[in-house]
């Protein structure tokens, strides 16, 4: 309650600069209804400079530490349960999806969008599994350049079918007990989890149910979220959780049951909102959730994040 009121004073205080700052914002946001090429030249060179910028860092920070080798692949399809290979998917999708928004600000054709902003996901994530296959530590994997692909082609084969995204990749996290045996690998830090400690990552499709029953009265925003998730890895591989039995019996997947919400179906008119709406639509809401593990053992979440 007392940061509501300190709120609402501020926006009294600051009453005319926050309109005119939000009406400006608003203004920049609202897409181009026809090419704009200054526009457009600056998400080209903002999104080659950024990604340039992510994969030099990554050389300097990541692989020099290591010894270099010939190109080569590995296979790892087995490990961690294929949770892994989710985060691939879904990055791919996502990183395509708002690259081709950012291509629709600026006015570009649909089919540039497609090409070209759908695209940079998958090129971008290629770029770092070449980078994996010169280096001996790790190497190119045929599954991670897969589940890259699958991810662009479900945002792209959506745009094409429907005109409209009906099903969307998105992520939940909870921490785990996991981290805490081996935080060198699954994270010591809550940030450093997200990333690395697949027993607390759920990934889901979330589809929109009025998207397919369109002359329904259901909430336009109304999803259903299929999940899934895996618990009791230490390490990637069950060949190398042999030295961890003690902490860690049983490796096993969960498959969830949910409600979500589109925010990009939520009706505004501001496109600060829509803005801001279509990047936390990456993330599945906290709700109540039907988990089924070992394909008998059903839990009941009243709230599941």
């Amino acid at each position: 309650m007392r940061f509501k009121k300190l709120l609402f004073l501020f926006f009294i205080l600051n009453g005319h600069q926050t309109c005119f700052s939000q009406n400006t914002i608003d203004t920049f946001l609202t897409p181009s209804d026809s090419l704009n090429k200054k526009r457009q030249n600056t998400v080209v060179i903002s999104e080659a400079a950024l990604a340039s910028g992510i994969l030099v860092g990554l050389n300097q920070l990541w692989y020099a530490d290591y010894p270099k080798s010939d190109f080569h692949f590995i296979n790892d399809n087995s490990e961690w349960l294929q949770m892994d290979k989710l985060g691939h998917s879904f990055s791919s999708y996502h990183l395509g999806r708002l690259s081709a928004e950012m291509l629709q600000w600026s006015g570009a054709s649909k089919k540039n969008q497609l090409i070209y902003g759908a695209g940079l996901g998958f090129a971008f994530l290629t770029a770092v599994e070449v980078m994996d296959g010169y280096s001996s530590e790790w190497g190119a994997s045929s599954g991670d350049i897969i589940a890259n692909a699958s991810g662009t082609a479900l945002y792209v084969s959506q745009e094409l079918i429907w005109k409209e995204q009906r099903i969307t990749p998105k992520f939940s996290f909870h921490t785990t007990q996991y981290a805490n045996q081996r935080p060198e690998v699954l994270g010591s830090s809550f940030t450093e989890q997200i990333l690395k400690d697949y027993n607390g990552q759920t990934y889901w499709l979330s589809v929109n149910l009025y998207s397919f029953a369109k002359d329904s009265k259901m909430p336009k925003w109304l999803n259903l979220a299929l999940g899934y998730g895996a618990e009791g890895m230490i390490t990637g591989n069950r060949e190398n959780n042999m030295s961890f039995l003690s902490q860690n019996p049983q490796r096993f997947r969960q498959f969830y049951l949910s409600f979500d919400v589109d925010l990009t179906k939520i009706n505004t008119k501001s496109h600060f909102l829509k803005t801001l709406f279509s990047v936390l639509n990456t993330v599945k809401i906290p709700a109540p959730t039907i988990e089924m593990a070992h394909f008998n053992d059903v839990k009941l979440h009243l709230i599941y994040f």
